[in-house]
């Protein structure tokens, strides 16, 4: 069950691919973002998945909306995954599943993390939430229009 509308979101540190550490109440507070968790990098719902929100990146700037997806797989693959898509927004690494836990994201069998999509407010408190491990192209389009309201 996601994390529920309204509620603090919790804090994490994870590696970014712009190289540095990334804190969530730290670098965010004050911004509006969307945290999205997939399964893995090279898959093919999450290259969808990825590249929807890519496509569509243009109105998450004009809203000042940043955008962070976020899987347990190594910086060094998220690397790779963001170089291939060209993707205009940064992934965070999170290998030992501490974050995707926290956020109800995490497939503890599987090491993998749930497709789950967060939408965070100035206060980093939880606006949104869409969970759907199987919508990889509904993600973008359903907290796009949430923000939009």
């Amino acid at each position: 069950m996601a994390l529920l509308e309204g509620t603090k979101a919790p804090d994490f540190t994870l590696k970014s691919t712009t190289g540095s550490m990334f804190s969530l109440h730290k670098d965010q507070l004050g911004s509006r973002c969307i945290l999205y968790f997939y399964p893995k990098d090279f898959t093919p719902g999450c290259e969808k998945e990825a590249c929807d929100f890519r496509d569509q990146f243009f109105h998450f700037e004009e809203l000042n909306v940043a955008i962070y997806g976020i899987s347990r797989d190594s910086y060094e693959t998220h690397l790779k995954f963001r170089e291939k898509f060209v993707l205009p927004f940064h992934l965070l690494s999170d290998p030992d599943g501490k974050v995707s836990k926290k956020y109800d994201a995490s497939v503890p069998l599987l090491k993998i993390s749930k497709r789950i999509t967060y939408f965070i407010d100035e206060e980093l408190k939880i606006a949104a939430v869409y969970d759907n491990f199987f919508g990889a192209h509904l993600h973008m389009k359903r907290v796009l229009e949430r923000i939009n309201r």
